[in-house]
C-alpha cells in the first residue's frame, strides 16, 4: 500500500488505477437504510460500507491508490488511517460533480493515471473480482459496471487522456452508455455490483459476506432484516 507522499511520484511503467470513491457526510447517508437500521445505526453502517469498500480496494493488486472525496471529517480520519487519500467535497455541488472533482484531483498527481469511479456502498467488495472488472475496463476509453438491479452502476472508468464524465444517479446504466462508455459484461463479479440502498439489498450483500467493519457493525441490529 502507498502513502500519501508517494502518490505525487508518477514513475510505473504500467500506471495502475486510481480510484475515486464519493462519500456524502455520514448524518445523510443512505436514508433509505432508516427504515430497517434505524437512525442510530445508520450513519455507523454508512461508514463500515466505505471502509470495508476502501480496505477491499486498496488490497486489489491493480490499484494504486484510493481518493475518498467527502467532507465529512470523522469519516475521513478513519479512511486515511487505511492508506486512502482523502480529498474534500464542494458542498452542495451533487454525487458527479465530487466524482469529476476527485478525478481532476488524482490527474493532477498522476496525469497518465486510468482512473475509476466506485460506490463506497460496496461493503461484499472482493479484490479479485475487482481486479478482473478493471482488467476488462482497460481495453476501452471508458468503460461502467451496471449495479447488480441492471438500473444504476457502480463503477465508472476512465483510461489515460479519457475524461470521466460521471453521470450517476438513478438509471445511470442508461445514460453512462449513451454517452459512449461501454458496458463491462462479466460472470463472477458480484461483490463489484451489490451496492446497499435498501435492506433487500443488505440482505443480498450479507449472504455474498460483508467486510469485518460492516459485519461487526451489523451485528447487533440483524435482526431488523428478519420476515
Amino acid at each position: 500500500m502507498r502513502m500519501d507522499g508517494e502518490l505525487a511520484t508518477n514513475t510505473d511503467p504500467t500506471p495502475a488505477w486510481s480510484l475515486v470513491v464519493p462519500l456524502k457526510p455520514l448524518v445523510l447517508a443512505k436514508s433509505r437504510l432508516a427504515a430497517a437500521a434505524g437512525d442510530a445505526l445508520r450513519p455507523a453502517l454508512a461508514l463500515a460500507f466505505a471502509l470495508d469498500t476502501v480496505a477491499a480496494a486498496l488490497a486489489c493488486p491493480s490499484v494504486r491508490d484510493v481518493a475518498v472525496v467527502t467532507d465529512d471529517p470523522a469519516a475521513g480520519v478513519e479512511l486515511a488511517a487505511l492508506g486512502a487519500r482523502i480529498v474534500p467535497d464542494a458542498p452542495a455541488a451533487g454525487l458527479n460533480a465530487a466524482l469529476a472533482h476527485g478525478a481532476r484531483a488524482v490527474r493532477g498527481r498522476r496525469p497518465a493515471a486510468p482512473v475509476a469511479a466506485l460506490n463506497a456502498d460496496l461493503p461484499a467488495l472482493r479484490p479479485a473480482e475487482l481486479a478482473r472488472v478493471l482488467a476488462r475496463a482497460s481495453a476501452f476509453p471508458r468503460a461502467f459496471l451496471a449495479d447488480a438491479t441492471g438500473i444504476g452502476t457502480t463503477l465508472l472508468s476512465a483510461a489515460p487522456g479519457a475524461e470521466l464524465r460521471p453521470a450517476f444517479g438513478g438509471p445511470s446504466r442508461r445514460r453512462h452508455s449513451a454517452s459512449g462508455a461501454v458496458e463491462i459484461l462479466l460472470a463472477g463479479v458480484d461483490s463489484v455490483r451489490q451496492d446497499v440502498d435498501t435492506a433487500d439489498d443488505l440482505k443480498a450483500a450479507l449472504a455474498l459476506g460483508v467486510g469485518p467493519r460492516t459485519a461487526e457493525r451489523w451485528a447487533p441490529g440483524a435482526h431488523a432484516l428478519d420476515g
